[in-house]
């Protein structure tokens, strides 16, 4: 099978990225051909306002551009990971016209939402949901912070529902939770045309032998991901343990400074991914504090292939990843005091925590491996060629 795989990325890498490269690197292994086309939002600076705004909404370069490779060569499936902003709808358009079914992986709320995460002001936000003109989001500058910038995400979102391409353009959607389809079927998408397929984590990192003494967060320092929650919960803690925190973001000074109150936090920045899985492997437990309504939650599978459990916010896509008692615990989103209790439970419960962890790589070994990812991907181009 012949794949052209199209994505526009961002200014900074993140788990998307892992997750669609991952995909590439299994079905090459499997003997399929992926081409690429990528755009990257450093060509922004480039842009004026109104062209940037124009290139939303259609991109007659990105038509092109696919439109001559597909003509230029026989393609099974054109796979979009990702058009905005720069290389638009118009690419659906551009493999209609040559004839290549179109499959489109939501990895985040775009469609539905001009900011694309259903979040502001610091709590979940769903208030264009259901609304053809997402206005609430131009009102409030969504996206970017900004109502120009805002207005052009909310005309992409609504020429392209008047156009019905949502419905008529792509042949399959894929979700990777089914909370994320539900929500993407409550916005309005044809319900029949979206599958749920999972990220996974390729190669395998394996199982630890070893457990540490320590908490650990990965991930984004921002609101919408909990840290606020996270750090007060620490204050909080009658039996304090140590706390790594890894990643970096908006909040890395804040948490710096937090650091350095609270002897039991440590702020590690960024790290490679190997040094990742080893700190993941070797931790009690991970924690998930997410405050938004999360598509997934890949950090959570990488934890269960080491074998650690998670405890995770009970709110989107990542209370469906977290089986309560059995791979982790929840607790309730924004509520440190919640979560401060289930710290304290899970390190007053060794025997519960040992079974959590042989749980959790069991889990990841039924749902989360590339075999298993790699014929649910298959069985979905198959459809969308049907």
């Amino acid at each position: 099978m012949k794949i052209l795989s199209i994505h526009n990325s961002y200014q900074i890498r993140g788990g998307e990225d892992e997750s669609h490269e991952s995909e590439q690197r299994i079905l090459r292994e499997q003997g399929h051909q992926v081409d690429v086309y990528e755009e990257h939002n450093d060509r922004i600076k480039q842009l004026n306002p109104v062209q940037l705004a124009i290139k939303t909404v259609w991109s007659t370069q990105a038509y092109q551009i696919v439109k001559q490779r597909l003509k230029n060569s026989k393609y099974d499936i054109v796979h979009v990971q990702n058009f905005f902003p720069l290389i638009s709808p118009s690419i659906y358009y551009a493999a209609k016209d040559e004839g290549v079914p179109v499959v489109q992986t939501l990895r985040n709320y775009r469609l539905l939402c001009p900011n694309a995460l259903f979040f502001r002001e610091g709590k979940v936000c769903e208030d264009c949901v259901g609304k053809f003109i997402p206005y609430p989001g131009i009102q409030h500058g969504c996206y970017r912070e900004n109502r120009l910038a805002s207005a052009a995400t909310a005309s992409m979102i609504t020429i392209h529902r008047a156009m019905n391409t949502w419905e008529k353009m792509v042949d399959k959607y894929i979700t990777l939770t089914e909370f994320s389809r539900q929500k993407f079927i409550q916005g309005g998408l044809p319900a029949e045309k979206i599958v749920v397929k999972p990220n996974f984590v390729h190669p395998d990192p394996g199982i630890s032998e070893s457990i540490g003494d320590y908490a650990l967060y990965v991930g984004r320092l921002s609101v919408e991901k909990g840290l606020d929650t996270l750090l007060s919960a620490w204050e909080l803690l009658r039996h304090p343990i140590p706390l790594k925190i890894v990643g970096d973001g908006p909040l890395a000074q804040q948490v710096k400074e937090i650091a350095t109150k609270i002897p039991q936090v440590e702020w590690l920045g960024r790290k490679p991914i190997a040094e990742v899985h080893r700190l993941m492997g070797e931790a009690m437990f991970l924690v998930f504090p997410s405050k938004w309504y999360e598509t997934f939650g890949r950090v959570a599978i990488e934890a269960f292939a080491k074998g650690t459990p998670v405890i995770a916010a009970n709110i989107g896509a990542i209370a469906e990843l977290v089986d309560p008692g059995r791979t982790g615990l929840h607790f309730c989103p924004d509520n440190d005091q919640d979560l401060a209790e289930k710290v304290e439970w899970i390190i007053s419960h060794p025997t519960q925590l040992i079974k959590m962890r042989q749980e959790a790589r069991t889990e990841f070994e039924s749902k989360y491996t590339a075999k298993n990812n790699y014929q649910q991907l298959l069985a979905i181009y198959t459809q969308a060629k049907n």
